[in-house]
């Protein structure tokens, strides 16, 4: 499943990502990488995500929560 599917409220962990290079690195600066959980906080009308990576929320585009797969835990 992808990030995007994820509702508010639960824990997943991230398999892979399928994003351009920059924004690859980009949220692996962040600290998204393989193995990374992430708690879905929020989820806006338009598509975009509150989510909860070690600690840190951040705010992502549904272009990007797309793109990224991930399983529950």
């Amino acid at each position: 499943m992808t990030l995007y599917e994820g509702e508010k409220g639960s824990m997943l962990q991230v398999i892979g990502m399928n994003l351009p290079v920059q924004t690859e690195r980009r949220l692996e600066v962040l600290g998204m990488l393989e193995g990374t959980r992430i708690s879905v906080v929020n989820r806006k009308k338009r598509g975009a995500m509150i989510v909860k990576i070690r600690g840190t929320r951040f705010a992502v585009g549904e272009s990007i929560t797309r793109c990224i797969e991930v399983k529950k835990i």
